[in-house]
């Protein structure tokens, strides 16, 4: 089965797992003629940049970090993240993992652990998704809106700062070699937008970029065991 989508960057991933809803998670036998055994309700993925190095989706997507990385951070910190994307000997790998909303964060580990056991497969047939050496995510986060200012949003926020809609992805950020934030306040979609809210607190919407060594995953494996496990 391969992702469907119209963008080039649908067309291209090489390598994803699908979880699909499992009998056992149904609660109420009398909602089960509603029920479609193929539904779909997340995703996980790895689009090896480095390879696809002057197609257009993978340029866009490097130059939309960078220019985000740009107004977000010190020069030093772009100067590394532009060396990291060049880098032909050790390639980066755009993961990409997305689950449907009210979606427990349990979904996760058996996503995670297909998409490593590809990954294995992947490195043992030579086959590009298994060469690289980063892993580049973009995750949405989150702050409490009472708590910025024009100043914060010049500079990185701290990882307590921060709250991950995707829980999980915070132990990729622990490991990860270079991180920054950048805001979407201003996007025109009103759920990536500024009315988010936990506990009636308003919430202020961003991005949180990480690179994380490939080398690290074993460790972040057995942190999604440790939180995810049922």
């Amino acid at each position: 089965m391969y992702f469907a989508a119209r963008s080039g960057s649908g067309k291209r991933i090489l390598s994803h797992s699908f979880i699909k809803q499992q009998g056992e998670v149904q609660e109420d036998s009398s909602d089960d003629d509603d029920v479609d055994d193929d539904e779909v309700f997340g995703f996980i993925s790895l689009l090896n940049l480095t390879e696809r190095k002057g197609t257009q989706c993978a340029e866009q997507i490097k130059e939309l970090i960078l220019h985000q990385c740009e107004k977000s951070c010190e020069q030093r910190v772009v100067e590394q993240l532009d060396k990291l994307l060049k880098d032909d000997a050790k390639p980066v790998g755009l993961l990409l993992s997305e689950r449907f909303i009210n979606v427990p964060p349990q979904i996760a580990l058996p996503m995670h652990q297909q998409l490593q056991k590809e990954l294995k497969e992947a490195q043992r047939t030579n086959k590009p998704c298994g060469k690289c050496h980063y892993y580049l995510l973009i995750s949405k986060t989150f702050t409490e809106a009472t708590k910025n200012s024009k100043k914060k949003e010049k500079r990185n926020w701290q990882k307590e700062e921060l709250m991950f809609a995707n829980a999980e992805e915070e132990f990729f950020y622990e490991n990860a070699l270079l991180k920054f934030s950048y805001s979407v306040q201003e996007e025109s979609d009103t759920c990536l937008g500024g009315r988010w809210s936990f506990d009636d607190v308003p919430m202020k919407p961003w991005r949180t970029v990480m690179v994380v060594p490939a080398d690290g995953m074993n460790a972040i494996m057995d942190k999604l065991k440790d939180y995810l496990s049922v």
